[in-house]
């Protein structure tokens, strides 16, 4: 059972017609289908630029020890 109550207007009339509405669009928004996401994976490029990044961070890191290590 689906009910739908409206009270925002003086007019009767008005509200039949709001509360109406609001079951059209529950009905609406029940029946919508969502899209699935379509996984997609990295580019070789992209690969490569994050490999050298995180090279170059070692580096840097790697820089900050103290001779010793």
């Amino acid at each position: 059972m689906l009910r739908a109550i409206a009270q925002d207007e003086r007019s009767q009339l008005r509200n039949k017609e709001l509360a109406t509405d609001r079951v059209v669009e529950a009905l609406r928004e029940a029946l919508r289908v969502p899209r699935h996401r379509v996984a997609t994976k990295p580019s070789k490029a992209a690969k490569q630029r994050r490999l050298e990044q995180k090279k170059r961070r070692g580096e840097t890191k790697k820089l900050r020890r103290p001779p010793g290590d």
